[in-house]
Protein backbone atom coordinates (compact mmCIF):
# COMPACT_ATOMS: atom_id res chain seq x y z
CA UNK A 1 0.00 0.00 0.00
CA UNK A 2 0.98 3.63 -0.50
CA UNK A 3 0.41 6.16 2.25
CA UNK A 4 0.80 9.88 2.08
CA UNK A 5 -1.07 12.86 3.48
CA UNK A 6 -2.81 12.09 6.75
CA UNK A 7 -1.35 8.72 7.72
CA UNK A 8 -3.00 7.61 10.96
CA UNK A 9 -1.74 4.62 12.87
CA UNK A 10 -1.43 3.22 16.37
CA UNK A 11 1.84 3.02 18.20
CA UNK A 12 2.76 0.09 20.40
CA UNK A 13 1.31 1.87 23.42
CA UNK A 14 -2.02 2.24 21.65
CA UNK A 15 -1.70 5.99 21.13
CA UNK A 16 -2.90 7.28 17.78
CA UNK A 17 -0.20 9.05 15.79
CA UNK A 18 -0.76 11.38 12.89
CA UNK A 19 2.03 11.39 10.34
CA UNK A 20 1.39 14.13 7.82
CA UNK A 21 3.05 15.42 4.74
CA UNK A 22 2.68 19.09 5.51
CA UNK A 23 4.74 20.04 2.47
CA UNK A 24 2.91 20.38 -0.84
CA UNK A 25 3.41 17.51 -3.27
CA UNK A 26 6.45 17.84 -5.50
CA UNK A 27 5.46 17.60 -9.18
CA UNK A 28 8.66 16.93 -11.05
CA UNK A 29 9.05 18.06 -14.61
CA UNK A 30 10.55 15.74 -17.19
CA UNK A 31 13.13 16.14 -18.39
CA UNK A 32 14.71 18.24 -15.64
CA UNK A 33 18.42 18.91 -15.41
CA UNK A 34 19.46 19.06 -11.76
CA UNK A 35 22.95 20.46 -11.57
CA UNK A 36 25.00 21.54 -8.61
CA UNK A 37 25.15 25.30 -8.23
CA UNK A 38 26.50 28.03 -5.99
CA UNK A 39 24.04 30.46 -4.42
CA UNK A 40 25.31 33.98 -3.83
CA UNK A 41 23.45 35.88 -1.12
CA UNK A 42 22.49 39.13 -2.90
CA UNK A 43 24.35 42.23 -1.86
CA UNK A 44 27.22 40.21 -0.39
CA UNK A 45 30.18 38.13 -1.46
CA UNK A 46 28.96 35.20 0.63
CA UNK A 47 27.92 32.06 -1.24
CA UNK A 48 27.21 28.42 -0.53
CA UNK A 49 27.04 25.28 -2.67
CA UNK A 50 23.88 23.26 -3.37
CA UNK A 51 24.04 19.67 -4.63
CA UNK A 52 21.27 17.71 -6.38
CA UNK A 53 19.69 14.80 -4.56
CA UNK A 54 17.67 12.63 -6.93
CA UNK A 55 14.46 11.32 -5.42
CA UNK A 56 13.90 7.65 -4.77
CA UNK A 57 12.90 5.00 -2.26
CA UNK A 58 14.81 3.74 0.76
CA UNK A 59 14.40 1.97 4.08
CA UNK A 60 14.24 4.61 6.80
CA UNK A 61 15.46 3.60 10.25
CA UNK A 62 17.87 0.89 11.32
CA UNK A 63 17.67 -2.92 11.26
CA UNK A 64 17.19 -4.65 14.60
CA UNK A 65 20.74 -6.05 14.60
CA UNK A 66 22.58 -2.75 13.97
CA UNK A 67 25.06 -2.03 16.80
CA UNK A 68 24.05 1.03 18.80
CA UNK A 69 20.46 0.93 17.54
CA UNK A 70 17.74 2.50 19.67
CA UNK A 71 14.08 1.54 19.78
CA UNK A 72 12.99 4.84 18.21
CA UNK A 73 14.75 3.86 14.96
CA UNK A 74 12.41 1.06 14.06
CA UNK A 75 10.77 -0.83 12.64
CA UNK A 76 12.24 0.23 9.32
CA UNK A 77 9.80 1.87 6.92
CA UNK A 78 9.74 2.11 3.15
CA UNK A 79 9.86 5.77 2.18
CA UNK A 80 9.81 7.61 -1.13
CA UNK A 81 11.21 11.12 -1.29
CA UNK A 82 11.00 13.63 -4.13
CA UNK A 83 14.08 15.23 -5.65
CA UNK A 84 15.67 18.26 -4.01
CA UNK A 85 18.91 20.14 -3.64
CA UNK A 86 20.79 20.11 -0.35
CA UNK A 87 23.56 22.31 1.01
CA UNK A 88 26.96 20.71 0.48
CA UNK A 89 27.87 21.86 3.98
CA UNK A 90 26.18 23.07 7.12
CA UNK A 91 25.16 26.74 7.31
CA UNK A 92 28.14 28.75 8.52
CA UNK A 93 28.37 31.80 10.74
CA UNK A 94 29.33 33.78 7.61
CA UNK A 95 25.85 33.09 6.22
CA UNK A 96 23.88 33.07 9.46
CA UNK A 97 25.24 36.40 10.74
CA UNK A 98 23.97 38.12 7.58
CA UNK A 99 20.44 37.17 8.58
CA UNK A 100 20.78 38.20 12.20
CA UNK A 101 22.28 41.57 11.32
CA UNK A 102 19.73 42.23 8.58
CA UNK A 103 16.85 41.99 11.02
CA UNK A 104 17.73 45.27 12.73
CA UNK A 105 15.66 47.69 10.64
CA UNK A 106 17.40 50.63 12.29
CA UNK A 107 20.37 50.01 9.99
CA UNK A 108 18.30 49.46 6.83
CA UNK A 109 19.49 51.10 3.63
CA UNK A 110 15.92 52.39 3.24
CA UNK A 111 16.03 55.77 5.04
CA UNK A 112 12.25 56.11 5.24
CA UNK A 113 12.06 52.69 6.86
CA UNK A 114 14.77 53.62 9.37
CA UNK A 115 12.85 56.72 10.36
CA UNK A 116 9.69 54.71 11.06
CA UNK A 117 11.40 52.20 13.32
CA UNK A 118 10.99 53.08 16.99
CA UNK A 119 12.42 49.94 18.57
CA UNK A 120 14.62 46.94 18.08
CA UNK A 121 13.30 44.76 15.23
CA UNK A 122 15.63 41.80 15.35
CA UNK A 123 16.18 38.61 17.35
CA UNK A 124 17.15 39.33 20.93
CA UNK A 125 20.93 39.79 21.01
CA UNK A 126 22.79 36.83 22.47
CA UNK A 127 24.16 37.47 25.93
CA UNK A 128 27.50 35.99 24.92
CA UNK A 129 29.43 34.87 21.83
CA UNK A 130 27.38 31.92 20.62
CA UNK A 131 30.45 30.50 18.86
CA UNK A 132 32.03 30.10 22.31
CA UNK A 133 35.50 30.88 20.92
CA UNK A 134 35.44 27.82 18.67
CA UNK A 135 35.76 29.84 15.45
CA UNK A 136 33.39 31.73 13.13
CA UNK A 137 34.65 32.20 9.58
CA UNK A 138 34.03 28.91 7.79
CA UNK A 139 32.65 27.21 10.89
CA UNK A 140 29.08 25.99 11.41
CA UNK A 141 26.56 28.29 13.09
CA UNK A 142 25.27 26.77 16.33
CA UNK A 143 22.93 27.28 19.28
CA UNK A 144 19.91 28.42 17.27
CA UNK A 145 16.41 27.12 17.95
CA UNK A 146 14.48 25.34 15.22
CA UNK A 147 12.37 28.51 15.02
CA UNK A 148 15.48 30.59 14.33
CA UNK A 149 16.69 28.13 11.67
CA UNK A 150 13.30 28.21 9.96
CA UNK A 151 13.20 32.00 10.10
CA UNK A 152 16.66 32.12 8.54
CA UNK A 153 15.36 29.95 5.69
CA UNK A 154 12.44 32.33 5.17
CA UNK A 155 14.82 35.29 5.03
CA UNK A 156 17.14 33.44 2.61
CA UNK A 157 14.22 32.57 0.36
CA UNK A 158 13.07 36.19 0.26
CA UNK A 159 16.60 37.46 -0.35
CA UNK A 160 17.37 35.06 -3.22
CA UNK A 161 13.93 34.46 -4.75
CA UNK A 162 14.55 30.72 -4.38
CA UNK A 163 12.71 28.46 -1.93
CA UNK A 164 14.98 27.28 0.87
CA UNK A 165 13.88 25.39 3.99
CA UNK A 166 14.99 22.80 6.49
CA UNK A 167 14.91 19.18 5.27
CA UNK A 168 12.31 16.77 6.52
CA UNK A 169 13.62 13.95 8.66
CA UNK A 170 13.09 11.54 5.76
CA UNK A 171 14.91 13.80 3.28
CA UNK A 172 17.80 14.16 5.71
CA UNK A 173 18.28 10.42 6.22
CA UNK A 174 17.87 9.69 2.51
CA UNK A 175 20.58 12.24 1.68
CA UNK A 176 22.85 11.03 4.48
CA UNK A 177 22.65 7.41 3.39
CA UNK A 178 23.40 8.31 -0.24
CA UNK A 179 22.10 4.94 -1.41
CA UNK A 180 23.65 2.86 1.37
CA UNK A 181 21.97 0.55 3.88
CA UNK A 182 24.83 0.36 6.37
CA UNK A 183 25.16 2.12 9.73
CA UNK A 184 27.14 4.93 8.13
CA UNK A 185 27.21 6.30 4.60
CA UNK A 186 30.69 4.83 4.15
CA UNK A 187 29.94 1.38 5.60
CA UNK A 188 29.45 -0.36 8.92
CA UNK A 189 32.92 0.11 10.43
CA UNK A 190 32.97 2.97 12.96
CA UNK A 191 36.78 2.96 12.79
CA UNK A 192 36.48 4.85 9.47
CA UNK A 193 34.72 7.79 11.14
CA UNK A 194 38.03 9.62 11.57
CA UNK A 195 38.08 10.25 7.82
CA UNK A 196 34.45 11.34 7.57
CA UNK A 197 33.45 13.13 10.75
CA UNK A 198 34.34 15.38 13.66
CA UNK A 199 33.14 13.54 16.76
CA UNK A 200 34.08 12.92 20.39
CA UNK A 201 37.23 10.94 19.56
CA UNK A 202 38.90 13.51 17.28
CA UNK A 203 37.23 16.91 17.79
CA UNK A 204 39.41 18.19 20.64
CA UNK A 205 36.14 19.30 22.26
CA UNK A 206 35.08 21.79 19.59
CA UNK A 207 33.49 21.79 16.15
CA UNK A 208 35.52 21.82 12.95
CA UNK A 209 35.53 24.00 9.86
CA UNK A 210 32.87 22.75 7.45
CA UNK A 211 33.81 20.60 4.48
CA UNK A 212 37.16 19.36 5.81
CA UNK A 213 36.20 15.71 6.16
CA UNK A 214 35.45 13.32 3.29
CA UNK A 215 31.93 13.67 1.84
CA UNK A 216 29.46 10.89 1.27
CA UNK A 217 28.89 9.38 -2.19
CA UNK A 218 26.63 12.29 -3.16
CA UNK A 219 29.19 14.93 -2.21
CA UNK A 220 27.62 16.04 1.08
CA UNK A 221 30.06 16.89 3.88
CA UNK A 222 29.60 16.54 7.64
CA UNK A 223 26.37 14.56 7.49
CA UNK A 224 27.97 12.52 10.27
CA UNK A 225 29.20 14.64 13.17
CA UNK A 226 30.50 18.20 13.40
CA UNK A 227 27.10 19.63 14.39
CA UNK A 228 23.79 17.85 14.70
CA UNK A 229 21.26 19.32 12.27
CA UNK A 230 17.72 20.57 12.67
CA UNK A 231 15.02 19.03 10.50
CA UNK A 232 11.36 20.07 10.21
CA UNK A 233 9.77 17.26 12.20
CA UNK A 234 8.37 16.80 15.66
CA UNK A 235 10.22 14.01 17.48
CA UNK A 236 7.96 11.01 18.15
CA UNK A 237 9.72 7.97 19.67
CA UNK A 238 7.07 5.56 18.33
CA UNK A 239 6.87 7.15 14.88
CA UNK A 240 8.02 4.18 12.81
CA UNK A 241 5.52 1.85 14.46
CA UNK A 242 2.59 4.03 13.36
CA UNK A 243 0.40 2.46 10.68
CA UNK A 244 0.92 -0.74 8.68
CA UNK A 245 4.67 -1.22 8.42
CA UNK A 246 4.42 -2.43 4.81
CA UNK A 247 2.93 0.87 3.60
CA UNK A 248 5.05 3.06 1.36
CA UNK A 249 5.32 6.54 2.90
CA UNK A 250 5.61 9.39 0.42
CA UNK A 251 7.44 12.55 1.51
CA UNK A 252 6.43 12.10 5.17
CA UNK A 253 6.59 14.95 7.65
CA UNK A 254 5.47 15.06 11.27
CA UNK A 255 4.26 18.64 11.62
CA UNK A 256 5.36 20.12 14.97
CA UNK A 257 2.49 20.81 17.34
CA UNK A 258 4.49 21.50 20.49
CA UNK A 259 7.84 23.07 21.29
CA UNK A 260 9.60 19.97 22.59
CA UNK A 261 10.92 17.64 21.43
CA UNK A 262 11.83 18.36 17.81
CA UNK A 263 14.28 16.36 15.73
CA UNK A 264 17.98 16.88 15.14
CA UNK A 265 20.01 14.43 13.08
CA UNK A 266 23.59 13.41 12.39
CA UNK A 267 25.29 13.59 15.77
CA UNK A 268 27.94 16.14 16.65
CA UNK A 269 31.51 16.85 17.67
CA UNK A 270 30.52 15.93 21.24
CA UNK A 271 29.06 12.51 20.44
CA UNK A 272 30.32 8.91 20.35
CA UNK A 273 30.20 6.92 17.09
CA UNK A 274 26.80 5.27 17.66
CA UNK A 275 25.08 8.68 17.75
CA UNK A 276 26.51 9.53 14.31
CA UNK A 277 24.82 6.63 12.51
CA UNK A 278 22.59 7.46 9.53
CA UNK A 279 19.45 6.34 11.40
CA UNK A 280 20.24 7.89 14.79
CA UNK A 281 17.62 10.37 16.05
CA UNK A 282 17.57 12.90 18.86
CA UNK A 283 14.85 15.13 20.28
CA UNK A 284 15.35 18.67 21.58
CA UNK A 285 14.90 19.37 25.29
CA UNK A 286 14.28 22.37 27.59
CA UNK A 287 17.70 21.71 29.14
CA UNK A 288 19.16 23.17 25.96
CA UNK A 289 18.22 26.59 27.42
CA UNK A 290 19.26 25.87 31.01
CA UNK A 291 21.83 28.67 31.27
CA UNK A 292 19.85 31.23 29.29
CA UNK A 293 19.66 34.23 31.69
CA UNK A 294 16.79 35.94 29.87
CA UNK A 295 13.24 36.06 31.24
CA UNK A 296 11.37 34.79 29.36
CA UNK A 297 13.98 32.57 27.76
CA UNK A 298 14.94 33.36 24.18
CA UNK A 299 12.96 31.91 21.30
CA UNK A 300 16.07 32.31 19.13
CA UNK A 301 18.89 30.64 21.05
CA UNK A 302 19.57 27.31 22.74
CA UNK A 303 22.35 28.53 25.00
CA UNK A 304 23.43 25.02 26.00
CA UNK A 305 23.14 23.39 22.56
CA UNK A 306 26.65 24.03 21.30
CA UNK A 307 26.28 20.86 19.23
CA UNK A 308 23.26 21.93 17.11
CA UNK A 309 23.28 23.61 13.70
CA UNK A 310 21.50 23.04 10.38
CA UNK A 311 21.74 22.91 6.60
CA UNK A 312 19.25 23.97 3.95
CA UNK A 313 17.43 22.19 1.14
CA UNK A 314 15.70 23.49 -1.96
CA UNK A 315 12.70 21.50 -3.19
CA UNK A 316 12.16 20.75 -6.86
CA UNK A 317 8.70 22.13 -7.63
CA UNK A 318 6.81 23.39 -10.65
CA UNK A 319 7.05 27.01 -9.57
CA UNK A 320 10.72 26.86 -8.60
CA UNK A 321 12.89 27.22 -11.69
CA UNK A 322 16.00 25.10 -11.87
CA UNK A 323 19.25 27.12 -11.89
Amino acid sequence: MTSSYGIVGACAAGVALLVTCGLPPTHERAPVVMDAYSQVIPGTSIQFDMLPVRGGEFLMGSPADEPGRRADEGPQRRVRVSSFWMGRCEVTWDEYDLWSESQDLRISTDESLRQRVDGVSRPTPAYTDMAFDMGREGYPAICMTQHAARTYCEWLSAATGVTYRLPTEAEWEYACRAGTTTAYSFGADAEALEQHAWFADNSDEEYGEVGQKSPNRWGLHDMHGNVAEWVLDQFLPELYAAGPVDDLLIDPLVEPTKLYPRVVRGGSWQDPPEQLRSAARRGSHPDWKEQDPQIPKSIWYHTDALFVGFRVVRPLTDDDEAP
